[in-house]
């Protein structure tokens, strides 16, 4: 009789797949922090939610636009708690302070087009990094795509 065949893994979520890539660079730092959207609302609750927003991440520090200042003065109470129930979500101690500032919570994002700078030109250097940190990636298309995404990351900076 034949051996039963062992079930093959589910596909991995880009999500996973962009942390492993990128782990222990500046970008995979990034990616981490960015969880912090992610869970935000289920860590404050519905009605905290709609009133205060994350806006900005930098050095532990996380800036939360509040709709009014009597909502900022209680959220001035509740930053222990929300940092606490943050960095529980998240799994490690990401957040290690808030900074409230009065701003809006509207989730609605403007649909304005963004200023087009030149794109400029990489050095034969960089392309040369590129390729070499990108030369680990087995599949041709997935390492096509991570070099055009580290060469943008390249030419923005």
């Amino acid at each position: 009789m034949a051996e039963k065949r062992s079930r093959l893994p589910y596909p991995a979520a880009l999500s996973e797949l962009m942390t492993a890539v990128f782990h222990g660079t500046p970008a995979g730092n990034r990616l981490r922090e960015g969880k912090i959207w992610l869970v935000w609302d289920k860590a404050v609750g519905k009605q905290i939610a709609n009133r205060a927003r994350p806006v900005y991440f930098r050095d532990g520090t996380l800036t939360v636009a509040v709709s009014s200042a009597p909502w900022m003065q209680q959220l001035t109470f509740l930053k222990k708690g929300i940092m606490e129930k943050l960095n529980s979500m998240l799994g490690e101690e990401i957040v290690r302070d808030i900074y409230l500032k009065a701003g809006t919570t509207d989730r609605k994002v403007k649909k304005t087009a963004p200023e087009k700078l030149p794109k400029r030109e990489l050095t034969p250097g960089e392309k040369q990094k590129i390729a070499k940190q990108t030369d680990f990636v087995n599949d041709p298309e997935l390492r096509q795509s991570l070099q055009e995404l580290l060469e943008k990351h390249v030419a923005d900076k």
